[in-house]
Formats: C-alpha cells, structure tokens, sequence
C-alpha cells in the first residue's frame, strides 16, 4: 500500500483513536503542533465535603490550621500536548505512525464563591508527561480493535511547600480499543516509582488512589458522549474512584447545524484522588460545565 498525499488528524475517514493519537500516514500532523490532550474546561462543581484541613500519614503533612471552604467551587482544566517525535520503530512502514508527545495538565480549585477567604485558588495539580504510542491493528473477538499500545512517565505535584506538598511518579502501560464509531476502550496500569521516606509526601496514594484505570466511551450520534472510568488500586479493599460523564457538542455559530468546538460537559466522581491534596479523602463531586473539543 501506498501512504496518502494528504495528511490531516482531523479527516473523519479515519477512526478516533487514529485522529487522536495520529497513528496513521493519513491521520498524521506532524511534529511540535499543539494539540489538546485531556478536556480543557471551566466548570463549577459541587461535593459533599470540603477538605479544610489536608493532611497525610506523616506527622510534618499536615495543615497548621483549618480554612473555611465552600463546597462549591469552580474548576479550571488546561490540558495540551504536542508530538515531538514519529517513525521511531515504523520507520520502515509506510502506513503504520509511532509516536513520541510531551503533554501537559494543570487543573485548578477556585474557591470563587469564597469571598470572605478573597476567593483563592484551593488548590493547584500539575501532570508534565511523555509518552510513547505504538500503533496496532490487532482483531479481537466482537468486531473490537487494538488500535495502539503506550508507555508513559508521568509526574503529578501541587508544587506546594510542607505541610502541604505531594507528589508522585508513575510509568504506565496504556492500550486502546475500539468497535466501530461508537464505542472505546482505554486502559491504563501503573507502576509508581519509590520514593525515598524522608521525601514521599503521600505512601499510601496507590492503595487509595488505585493502580490502574479502565475508560469506556459511548457516542451514539456526532453529538453526544457518554463515559465510565474506573480506577481501582488492585488490593482486597478495592480503593479507587469512579467517574462518570456526559459531553454534549454545542452547534457551530455558522449557521450549518454541525457540531462546533464547544461542548457541554457534566460529570460526577466519587472516590479518592479527585485531585492530588485529596488523595486521602473520600469525596463524590458533581461538575457542570463546558469544554472545548480536541483542535
């Protein structure tokens, strides 16, 4: 087979994982383009418990005093990623596209209806990347598709100071599948680096915030996606989270009645792990917002 002319990770002749993660010739957009990577949001969020006073295990990890907290709040996600290699192993292939990316979150708690407090933020997580994609197409019983697998190094900090500092380390093996246009499924398993005890902030975060995580996505029109993801921490005590969500594509503003770039985005968690101060607290949130679609 001959590789196509064009090349766009936008053409929807292609599957979702395949635009996603640019792992064919023709849904390739080359290098060092910025592309978004988890959804970049702004939505306001409601739980049934603040954490006023964070803490962890270690005697030194804990608030010197209580705050005042609304439970509602506002959340701001900003997520992107650029690929800054390809053709690492597939040089040979003409169709087939590895790739190497650098991505980026940051996900931010606005206590904006806590004027009494000035309204700061709660909190702040920041997650640099780099991951490695390998192509596959791989049939599996039930017209599903292995469509890649990865590796990636993750860091997530607060980058806050003691009391209130914590972090962790992670190498994740990742894969994905998909049965037509409609569904898929994401996997992750993480191994995290040790830390030595006078620096890990967090040793329990694993047995809380899980091992691993599982993602099944539903779109039944060009409109609508539904999802389900579930971390578990792989132990008889079955700490982990769930999540569930539903993104809604609002029209486009040129009058065609398309699916444009904005999109409505509810979800509910509940678990631990909803963010990094909040490894060690169990908390079910509900966040109702809007998002933008990967460009």
């Amino acid at each position: 087979m001959v590789a196509p002319t064009a090349h766009d990770c936008k053409n929807p002749q292609f599957s979702e994982l395949s635009r996603f993660w640019e792992l064919e010739a023709g849904s390739n957009c080359g290098t060092f383009g910025i592309r978004g990577y988890k959804p970049i949001s702004l939505s306001v969020i409601g739980s049934n418990s603040v954490n006023t006073q964070p803490d962890s295990v270690l005697p030194d990890h804990r608030a010197t005093s209580s705050q005042a907290f609304n439970t509602t709040e506002t959340r701001i996600q900003l997520s992107v990623r650029t690929k800054i290699a390809e053709g690492l192993l597939t040089q040979n292939q003409p169709l087939k596209r590895d790739s190497l990316w650098f991505g980026y979150t940051n996900q931010s708690n606005w206590q904006i209806f806590s004027g009494d407090l000035s309204r700061p933020f709660r909190t702040t997580d920041h997650e640099p990347e780099l991951i490695y994609i390998y192509p596959t197409d791989l049939a599996l019983p039930g017209n599903w598709r292995l469509r890649y697998t990865g590796l990636s190094f993750n860091h997530q900090s607060n980058g806050q100071p003691l009391p209130l500092s914590r972090s962790w380390n992670r190498t994740i093996l990742m894969a994905g599948l998909e049965n037509g246009a409609q569904f898929r499924l994401l996997g992750k398993l993480w191994y995290r680096l040790p830390e030595g005890d006078d620096v890990d902030d967090n040793p329990e975060i694993s047995d809380l915030v899980g091992r691993s995580e599982f993602t099944g996505l539903w779109n039944p029109d060009l409109k609508n996606t539904f999802g389900l993801t579930l971390r578990h921490s792989l132990r008889s005590d079955a700490n982990g989270s769930v999540k569930l969500e539903w993104l809604r594509k609002l029209n486009s503003t040129d009058g065609s009645g398309k699916p444009g770039g904005l999109q409505l985005h509810t979800q509910l968690f509940s678990g631990y792990g909803d963010s990094l101060i909040d490894y060690n607290r169990r908390r079910t949130v509900l966040s109702v917002g809007l998002s933008l679609v990967d460009w």
